[in-house]
């Protein structure tokens, strides 16, 4: 029997909302049911309503409508808070888009204004529950590299005002050069949440960085401030060391400084698995591992390998240069999972699954609580030279079944 829809307001009508989440909670996921949106800028909600069966409310309007139990935020950073916490004032549960706050202080707010009022609280980003991700998940706890041993994050971008528009105007407005928007909290929770959800919490962090060079110039001549300066308000490049509470070791790169690379690796007593992207939901997953794929000498009866002849020498000598031509151990995996293709909103689907099942969801705050301790911790590192000890701890999140299941049906598998 078809679950109850759950009811929820959008709050935030943008980009990320225009080019991904509105779609797929109305198109993509039964259990959503979204009934009206609201934002700042009356054009972009109105977009909305004339493209969706939803109704443009006001942001009150919305909080003071009984129908409607979760508030999606997806505004600009600096607003979460102020979203978020009018939504738990009102008795409305909360999924709010990374990170939950721009400081670990408001975001302590939030999570005990949450707890006060008993209302469920899940944070972005959800793409840790993408096929890849689940799937190393399921590959690790397998054992297929062994005992697990570290994991090394690494991804970099070059972020400066370079463009005619920059700031010009909210649909240029580039919020990872701003407070509360940093490159560490844009795409950080990305790596953070996987890792997560990996290897559980993180005990202690240590790291250097911060804001390199806080002073940029606007360097495109077609920008009207061409020449000027701009400053920076947020941490851009932090280099850490992680310790979680497992025992598993871990760096994080993350630089809005340098030139794009991006690396994803965890290592163990038998092997490394190659990540990939968790800022995406589909990826190629690569291990390297002994006896990870068949050697030659499986081959089919008849069958030669290449170089050999046969006859050419003594049956030592074959066995010898079987050996010496295992096929090299690197391999492709299959994802066992569903959510490969763009799935923003799986998090939130999981949520309504979640609050009609009595169950914990899967991207609980407390998670995105760790996270941002985690940059917040980072960051405390870099400023006194000392180790920093975390103060919070998180639920590692269940693992969703694997599934074979047709697109159209993989929401299934949030029904437990």
């Amino acid at each position: 029997m078809q679950k109850q829809k759950v009811k929820v307001g959008v709050v935030g009508c943008g980009g990320i909302c225009k080019a991904t989440y509105m779609s797929n909670m109305v198109n993509k996921f039964n259990i959503i049911d979204v009934v009206a949106v609201a934002d700042q800028i009356d054009k972009r909600a109105q977009w909305m309503a004339d493209h969706y069966p939803v109704k443009k409310m006001t942001v009150e309007e919305m909080m003071n409508d009984p129908e409607i139990e979760v508030i999606v935020n997806l505004t600009y950073p600096e607003s979460h808070v102020e979203i978020s916490k009018m939504a738990f004032d009102h008795g409305k549960h909360v999924y709010c888009e990374k990170m939950m706050a721009p400081t670990f202080e408001e975001a302590t707010m939030l999570m005990n204004l949450a707890r006060e009022k008993g209302l469920m609280y899940t944070t972005a980003p959800d793409t840790f529950l993408g096929g890849w991700e689940q799937s190393a998940r399921k590959y690790i706890d397998d054992g297929i590299v062994g005992e697990p041993r570290t994991v090394h994050a690494q991804v970099t971008m070059h972020y400066n005002p370079e463009t005619p528009f920059f700031d010009l105007a909210p649909k240029y407005y580039f919020f990872p050069l701003h407070y509360g928007g940093g490159f560490p909290f844009d795409l950080g929770g990305y790596y953070l949440h996987e890792m997560i959800n990996l290897f559980g919490s993180i005990k202690r962090v240590t790291g250097f960085g911060g804001n390199l060079f806080p002073e940029r110039t606007y360097e495109n001549p077609n920008h009207p401030k061409y020449g000027e300066t701009f400053e920076v308000n947020t941490p851009t490049t932090l280099m850490a060391a992680l310790e979680f509470e497992n025992g598993v070791l871990g760096t994080f790169h993350i630089s809005s400084d340098s030139t794009m690379t991006q690396n994803f690796v965890v290592t163990g007593t038998q092997g490394a698995l190659k990540l990939g992207d968790p800022n995406m939901f589909n990826a190629e997953l690569k291990v390297t591992r002994p006896g990870a794929q068949p050697p030659v000498g499986f081959l089919a009866p008849g069958q030669q390998p290449k170089g050999m002849q046969s006859g050419a020498a003594e049956e030592d000598d074959d066995v010898q240069k079987l050996a010496e031509l295992v096929i090299p151990d690197t391999v492709s995996l299959p994802l066992l999972h569903g959510f490969t293709d763009s799935c923003r909103g799986v998090g939130l689907a999981d949520m309504c699954y979640a609050l009609r099942n009595g169950r914990r969801p899967r991207c609980h705050a407390d998670i995105g609580y760790h996270a941002i301790e985690v940059i917040h911790g980072i960051i405390e590192s870099c400023r006194t030279g000392k180790i920093y000890e975390m103060t919070s701890h998180c639920e590692r999140p269940a693992m969703i079944r694997p599934s074979a299941y047709a697109v159209s049906c993989q929401e299934a598998t949030l029904d437990d």
